[in-house]
């Protein structure tokens, strides 16, 4: 039988390092990244939903 392409062992290996992490840890990393990349002004795509007080209709002060 031959033996695996060196390409594959090192998908295989890549993905058996991938599998172990913790899903808490891919969590905690990809929070992470959302709160530097919310940082970057010059972001590209939809905009992400705010809690602004100005979108809040009790905070507007305009109306009386």
């Amino acid at each position: 039988m031959a033996r695996p392409a060196k390409e594959y062992q090192a998908f295989t290996s890549l993905v058996d390092k991938l599998l172990t992490v913790p899903k808490s840890t891919i969590q905690e990393r990809h929070a992470e990244h959302k709160k530097r990349a919310a940082l970057n002004p010059r972001k590209r795509g939809p905009k992400s939903k705010s809690t602004s007080s100005a979108s809040d209709p009790d905070a507007d002060s305009g109306k009386g």
